[in-house]
């Protein structure tokens, strides 16, 4: 049994949920969000809840019980808080400027990059290096942080790019260097260690035992 699936998910107060025609809409503060609704599961609005469940005891059904709830909880919260990635870009030179439907990139191409924002997100730039890309439609939001984050990787020497808050780029040879580093502090450690008469002696040849 589905450890998420079979947690019904709450309808707060603002928003409405309506099924018909195979299609889940829900309704909230921040505006309409539809899903198609599968086949194999069942989904029903009972009150202030939406309970997602296998329509049948396939392996299918049971395969997509948790996914689906899942769905089903990104468009309440989509319509009540919406989604927001943020973007950090590192670089000499490297900027970013929203203006209107439109972000302007500089990247240390020999021209800037345009970039349409798509319709139902909004992005912002608080500072020139800083790019928040918000909406209502968890997905979206996803994939259009990771279309502006394409134009330029983080590279692996410097960590110069566009990267999602909170990663943690893996610089070429520190990898290498912390290797090095741990295998001197065993060194270091094996060296201050008191010694132990019995593991010497093991490692002394027939005759170094025999004059001990």
């Amino acid at each position: 049994m589905s450890r998420i699936g079979k947690r019904p998910v709450s309808i707060p107060s603002g928003v409405t949920a309506e099924i018909a025609n195979g299609i889940l809409t829900v309704k909230g503060p921040k505006g309409t969000l539809t899903l198609g609704l599968r086949d194999e599961i069942s989904y029903t609005v009972d009150g202030d809840a939406i309970i997602v469940k296998p329509g049948n005891d396939s392996k299918q059904a049971r395969a997509f019980w948790g996914m689906q709830r899942t769905l089903v909880d990104n468009l309440v919260t989509g319509v009540t808080q919406g989604y927001t990635k943020v973007l950090e870009i590192t670089g000499v030179g490297y900027r970013a400027n929203a203006q209107g439907k439109n972000l302007k990139l500089q990247l240390g191409y020999s021209h800037d990059v345009d970039f349409a924002v798509p319709e139902g997100i909004e992005i912002k730039t608080p500072d020139n290096t800083t790019i928040e890309i918000s909406g209502i439609d968890k997905q979206k939001v996803g994939q259009v942080a990771a279309e502006i984050r394409r134009w330029r990787k983080p590279e692996p020497y410097k960590g110069k790019g566009i990267k999602y808050r909170g990663d943690i780029v893996e610089i070429a040879g520190n990898a290498a260097m912390t290797e090095l580093v741990a295998h001197a502090r065993g060194l270091v450690e094996e060296a201050l260690r008191p010694h132990d008469p019995q593991r010497l002696h093991e490692h002394l040849t027939p005759a170094q035992q025999i004059d001990t």
